[in-house]
């Protein structure tokens, strides 16, 4: 009866697992999964990272389609380029999708969706906006009309050819990627020349998109049977199934969610903030260990996801000029001077220190704000704490000895010990002193003190606290 049993219980867990699992059930029927990726927020070195995981993934895994869902206002030139560049070297398509409804692929989302080898958006969404925008402070004359060269001064004659040649080298970009897919090469120069967008419904009809679907299971249906070219003639062509195909969402794993969080213009301002005075206060206070330690680790962090950041090189260098004004104001003490000078140098730095204009990739005002505050609020203390110091009487040192009494402990041949201030002093004296007599010290000498005995009433007062 036991062999029985155990041979039923078998049968039967194989049985649920077969007939529970969907992917065994697409394996079993030779579909191979569908991997789908999310795209939300601002593209930049995270998200192209991620992009290329999965790529390599499902290259790996034999995918036999992978679904880019985007809703961006745009992101960094370079990582939506490396993006584009794994799409074209996927070796299975890649459909680009913008959803879910009311989402968008602007500026460098429109680079990509061109670059998929099927485009598709869900109603209410829109694409276009992509016309590159100057990185960096702005240049003498640009954004000017356009003169003849004999009426424009030689800096905005260089700032001119220097916006055209983003211009033309942009449009050029997304005209080729048109020209592969067979989509609207019109617009897409429209479209970075003119910064002009279109609905779902507008794309579909003037050829921009491939289609448009409700959600994902609609995506999936209507391409269910459709023959893709993945290139040219040499890489052929394939035939999707995807109405009984598995779908894989796949997220990011542990590093790329730190990258994406540490990478974050503000977090990483932060960091920097906290490592900095966690360092200050370890080098105030030595021993304490736990600022150090922490102080470190935050200013590690925010430099990893600094170098990930197009980081404007003057506005780099006031936030570090206005941190080491500082320090300097704690070290040096020039009540407030330093420490002013350090605040606008941190605030003017802020404000430059992100070197795009990219939504989700600045810093926001109320942000540099408060950091502003708080480093002012820094600079007051350490000041008033000078100031406060400055005023109390010295307590070491020669001006606290001279004038001080003391007793004589022994005396001999113009020179002996007394205990002066409680402590043990060698002492001389012109005249001849004896153990007990209350002294005064008149002069200081190195390690040795002139004294004088003092009179009763002086004697009185230096005995009393």
């Amino acid at each position: 009866m036991r062999p029985r049993t155990w041979f039923s219980c078998t049968l039967a867990l194989l049985l649920v697992l077969a007939g529970t699992s969907p992917a065994r059930e697409a394996m079993a029927a030779g579909v191979a999964p569908v991997f789908v990726l999310r795209i939300d927020g601002a593209i930049g070195p995270a998200t192209a990272a991620h992009v290329q995981r999965v790529l390599e993934r499902a290259a790996r895994e034999r995918a036999q389609l992978v679904v880019l869902q985007m809703d961006t206002p745009g992101g960094l030139d370079s990582a939506m380029r490396g993006i584009v560049k794994d799409i074209l070297a996927a070796p299975m398509p890649v459909a680009g999708f913008v959803a879910p409804r009311g989402a968008r692929a602007a500026s460098a989302g429109t680079y990509i969706l061109y670059a998929t080898h099927v485009a598709a958006m869900a109603p209410a969404t829109n694409l276009g906006a992509a016309t590159p925008i100057a990185i960096g402070l702005p240049m003498p004359g640009a954004g000017v009309e356009s003169r003849p060269a004999s009426a424009a001064s030689a800096p905005e004659a260089s700032a001119d050819a220097q916006a055209a040649k983003r211009l033309n080298d942009a449009t050029a970009y997304i005209r080729s990627l048109a020209q592969l897919r067979g989509r609207d090469v019109a617009w897409a120069e429209q479209a970075v020349r003119a910064s002009v967008s279109l609905s779902a419904s507008d794309a579909l009809a003037q050829k921009v998109i491939d289609l448009v679907a409700t959600d994902l299971d609609d995506l999936l249906r209507q391409l269910d049977g459709r023959v893709v070219a993945l290139g040219d003639a040499r890489a052929g062509s394939v035939t999707l199934a995807t109405a009984q195909a598995n779908v894989v969402a796949l997220e990011p794993d542990w590093r790329g969610r730190l990258l994406a969080v540490i990478s974050d213009p503000s977090l990483a301002l932060v960091l920097m903030m906290i490592g900095v005075y966690g360092l200050f206060f370890e080098f105030m206070n030595p021993g304490f260990v736990a600022p150090g330690v922490i102080g470190g680790v935050c200013l590690l962090l925010a430099l990893w996801g600094l170098q990930m950041l197009p980081i404007n090189l003057a506005g780099l260098g006031l936030l570090l000029l206005g941190l080491a004004f500082f320090v300097a104001e704690a070290f040096v003490p020039s009540y407030g001077a330093l420490g002013l000078g350090g605040v606008a140098a941190f605030a003017f730095g802020a404000l430059l220190l992100i070197d795009s204009d990219v939504p989700g990739l600045g810093i926001p005002l109320p942000l540099i704000g408060a950091l502003t505050l708080v480093s002012a609020a820094f600079v007051v203390g350490v000041a008033g704490m000078a100031a406060t110091a400055r005023r109390r009487p010295v307590v070491s040192g020669t001006p606290r000895l001279l004038g001080a009494a003391g007793e004589v402990i022994e005396f001999g041949a113009g020179q002996g010990w007394a205990e002066i201030d409680g402590e043990r002093w060698q002492v001389r004296a012109t005249q001849g002193l004896r153990p007990g007599q209350r002294v005064r010290v008149t002069a200081v000498d190195g390690l040795t003190l002139e004294v004088s005995p003092v009179a009763d009433a002086d004697a009185t007062q230096g005995a009393s606290p």
